[in-house]
């Protein structure tokens, strides 16, 4: 690589922003399939609620944070909508809910901050849930029906639209992990359910362009990089390479060439399937290491684990950790996704650390391997850092901290975090001085020009 410029600029037009999602934030969500869950005992660490969450759904919260976001310098802002407030009962739409969304957009927009609007981010409807969700084989209709009828009420404000927020990890973690609702243990059913959001996906960008032209509509997924744990060892390698087909391209597969995997469809083609992606949103979290292990016939003979020697995030409620430092891995799997020939978003990327002693640098870093991947060709557009504030995620609720600013929860008050003055830092530069990467990761200047 040639010697590295002052700053490590993006290309102009660029979306600074922040990911954020309806459940996580907006507060009083009771109709949907997670605010059941969190009455069930034992599925939420410490038995927590999402409560007001960050209380969104209150417009002056909404626009106070919508202000700390342009403050930072940053340009847009991707959220959620809640399929459960819009429609509450099947086919039965709720014109308050929806022009509380368009005033939000507008908010959004008197600020500078350009939308990306997620439609379906882990929660669904309990009408929904009563009839199997996922499972029912008219989910298609029902999301198509739901996508048209939001970008008629919000169209005029939004051209950016996420489809469905990572596919795979609501069919796995729902459907085969368990640990999500509604907490099934089942590979079949965990495939089917997959292989049912992305045919949904596929109708919902068809609605989304019929009704917006202009329009640019994708799906949001998680991308965890397998690496062999042993480079040296063919079966490790070919492990890796098992693990990363089936979590990381199967997904790219169905949305650009409509293949649907043995796994999700027995090898078929869904023609409706084929090209249905303007763009490809990544969530980007960590890297991890896969062995091959005659013992994990279950698991297609692979064993994967953290990497024991690299930097960790904080650790979830089991004592696991959620995942380690690579940006590295961001840098890799950009360049999987540039073969892809399509625009790229990073829809997520972000750590958990409740002190922020690292954050800063564990930004600057990614988005200096972001700017590495761009230099060789991949067509990178934005970066939506998880998350502008504290806020209930999931299962955990709110014992991990992946905000810029944290949050009391008794008054709601927001306190900006290191962290965020070194992203504003980033995004006013439209790239990471590298002064400032020198300072919060020594040598990695270095490592950047050697091009490793």
């Amino acid at each position: 690589m040639n010697t590295i410029p002052s700053t490590l600029r993006m290309p102009p037009g660029f979306r600074w922003g922040v990911a954020t999602a309806a459940h996580q934030n907006e507060g009083d969500n009771h109709n949907n399939q997670w605010s059941a869950w969190e009455q069930q005992p034992g599925r939420i660490h410490q038995g927590q609620h999402s409560g007001k969450a960050t209380d969104w759904w209150n417009l002056d919260v909404a626009a106070a944070d919508f202000d700390r976001a342009a403050e930072l310098g940053l340009n847009s802002i991707r959220l959620s909508v809640e399929w459960s407030r819009i429609e509450p009962e099947p086919g039965v739409f709720d014109a308050s809910t929806l022009r509380q969304y368009a005033e939000m957009l507008r908010l959004l927009r008197q600020r500078g901050l350009e939308p990306m609007v997620t439609l379906h981010h882990f929660t669904d409807p309990l009408w929904l849930t009563e009839i199997g969700g996922w499972e029912n084989p008219l989910v298609e209709d029902y999301f198509s029906r739901f996508t048209a009828r939001v970008v008629e009420a919000l169209g005029d404000q939004v051209t950016l639209w996420c489809t469905i927020n990572e596919p795979l990890v609501y069919a796995v973690v729902g459907y085969l992990d368990g640990r999500f609702p509604p907490g099934v243990k089942n590979i079949r059913r965990a495939m089917n359910v997959l292989r049912r959001m992305l045919l949904a996906h596929g109708r919902a960008y068809r609605a989304i362009h019929r009704l917006q032209n202009h329009a640019h509509a994708g799906l949001a997924h998680h991308m965890r990089v397998h690496l062999p744990a042993n480079p040296a060892n063919a079966a490790d390698r070919r492990a890796a390479a098992m693990m990363n087909q089936i979590a990381n391209r199967s997904t790219l597969a169905a949305i650009t060439e409509g293949k649907l995997t043995p796994l999700l469809g027995l090898g078929q083609t869904a023609t409706h399937l084929i090209d249905t992606s303007d763009f490809i949103g990544l969530n980007y979290y960590t890297t991890i290491l896969t062995t091959f292990d005659p013992t994990q016939p279950g698991n297609l003979f692979a064993r994967t684990f953290f990497d024991p020697a690299a930097e960790f995030s904080d650790y979830d409620s089991a004592g696991d950790p959620y995942g380690i430092v690579d940006p590295a891995g961001l840098y890799l799997a950009l360049k999987t996704l540039a073969s892809y020939s399509k625009p790229i978003y990073i829809t997520e990327n972000g750590m958990p650390g409740d002190a922020d002693d690292m954050r800063g640098r564990f930004i600057a870093t990614h988005l200096a391997e972001a700017w590495r991947a761009q230099q060789e060709g991949a067509d990178v557009r934005g970066y939506y850092h998880w998350t502008l504030v504290d806020n209930f995620e999931w299962v955990e609720a709110w014992n991990l901290k992946f905000g810029l600013f944290s949050l009391d929860r008794e008054t709601g008050a927001r306190t900006p975090k290191p962290s965020a003055a070194i992203y504003a830092q980033i995004a006013q530069a439209n790239g990471v001085p590298a002064r400032l990467l020198e300072t919060l990761a020594p040598g990695y200047l270095a490592r950047l020009e050697a091009g490793n």
